[in-house]
């Protein structure tokens, strides 16, 4: 199997190069954002014929949400027009096309967790791209996979883990949110299962996240706790008592049921404690 990975060397990209690299049986094509601006049509019709691939992850993306606000317009070149022209150019090679989105498209006053079918409503400039994003590409390639995740953390990039980590190490006060709630998901259990929906040729919208919802409150004790040290250091406050308070609005409720998963009979991923164990013991090896 050919496969071109967009956003090498971001969060997810770098977690799905690392787990094909020296697999005889997978051709790896990594392109990073600095190797292949999505939002250049010219460019990606150009890469993707190039290599003929069988299938594409589209894990490029601007992610900076607070930043997405001060600049839609980047924001929507990069994660609505990119996506558009990735679907254009899988289109055009045959590859199947898994296209990664976000639990941003939700406005998260639901009260209960969103499944495949509810209605989005995203309340920031980064959650609107991406749901963009989720249009065109279902719009220029129906028998796409999208993939639905949220608070993803790993080895690479910068992610909560690490940032409680980071602070943990200080003596500052640890504050965090209590009344956001979400599904920690971390990439060396979606990567693989992203390459499955690929390689199996899956359509449509899924939610794929580790199981469990937790606030960042208590995913920040379970960070502490993981690595030896005093969960009762964090103190919860209110995301209105933020100061300063961030520019983009976040869901409340980012809970995402994977329901298309569980209808297809696929297992779901691990409690999310599993793979936090395994990464704050990496981290602090």
């Amino acid at each position: 199997m050919k496969l071109l990975v967009t956003g090498a060397h971001g969060q997810l990209g770098s977690e799905i190069t690392a787990l094909v690299e020296g697999d005889p049986t997978v051709d790896l094509v990594a392109a990073s954002s600095a190797d292949l601006d999505v939002a250049d049509r010219q460019a990606v019709l150009a890469a993707v014929s190039a290599c003929s691939p069988d299938l594409i992850i589209h894990a490029a993306a601007w992610t900076a949400v607070d930043a997405c606000e001060s600049d839609p317009q980047r924001a929507f070149r990069v994660n609505a027009l990119g996506s558009r022209n990735v679907a254009e150019a899988a289109m055009r090679c045959g590859a199947h096309l898994v296209a990664m989105s976000t639990d941003y498209v939700f406005d998260g006053t639901g009260l209960h967790p969103y499944n495949e079918w509810d209605t989005t409503n995203p309340l920031s400039v980064y959650g609107s791209s991406k749901r963009a994003g989720e249009q065109e590409i279902l719009s220029g390639c129906p028998s796409a996979t999208i993939v639905r995740t949220s608070w993803v953390c790993g080895l690479f990039g910068a992610n909560m883990v690490k940032t409680v980590l980071r602070l943990a190490a200080g003596a500052a006060p640890l504050r965090f949110v209590d009344d956001q709630v979400g599904c920690p998901t971390f990439t060396s259990d979606l990567a693989p299962m992203l390459l499955r929906l690929g390689e199996e040729r899956v359509p449509g919208v899924l939610h794929v996240t580790n199981q469990g919802p937790t606030s960042w409150y208590q995913f920040a004790r379970d960070v502490i706790g993981a690595s030896g040290g005093d969960p009762e250091r964090v103190d919860a406050v209110a995301t209105d008592d933020l100061v300063p308070a961030r520019p983009a609005p976040r869901p409340r409720n980012s809970v995402l049921d994977n329901a298309v998963l569980r209808f297809h009979g696929f297992d779901l991923l691990a409690d999310y404690h599993e793979p936090l164990t395994r990464t704050v013991m990496a981290l602090t090896a």
